[in-house]
């Protein structure tokens, strides 16, 4: 059986495509056709302006944005999921281990300028409230 040789254009097409990587998802969705790339790259040339939105580098500036507003929506969702019980109670154990903290040094002496009476009139420097 012969093998069928590629136009050399074909080829350059080839290269270029992997060097603008969005032409690939402009034709899996449907909105373009190889064909009209083909022919808008054959008669605009490579270095068209245009053609600038499909570049890797034109991706990496979206993905940074893509990145912050999927960092928000993720932390809606997070702050949507929260348990207002469960987060209560966590900050009441934090508050604790603080005091725990705070009273250990005040015992071996490394507070700078506190006295340890001080200390003791405020063993709970954040009131939380149970509902």
């Amino acid at each position: 059986m012969t093998e069928k040789k590629e136009h050399p254009s074909i080829a350059q097409f080839k290269e270029f495509v992997k060097k603008h990587p969005k032409l690939i998802s402009e034709v899996r969705k449907g909105d373009k056709k190889w064909q009209e790339l083909f022919e808008d790259w054959y008669l605009l040339g490579e270095n068209d302006a245009s053609w600038q939105k499909y570049r890797e580098d034109g991706a990496e500036a979206e993905s940074a944005e893509d990145k912050k507003s999927d960092f928000m929506s993720r932390m809606m969702t997070a702050v949507k999921n929260m348990d207002a019980n469960q987060m209560n109670q966590h900050l009441y154990n934090m508050n604790n281990t603080i005091s725990s903290i705070q009273n250990l040094f005040s015992t071996f002496g490394l507070t700078k300028g506190a006295s340890s009476g001080q200390s003791k009139t405020q063993s709970n420097p954040f009131s939380f409230r149970k509902d």
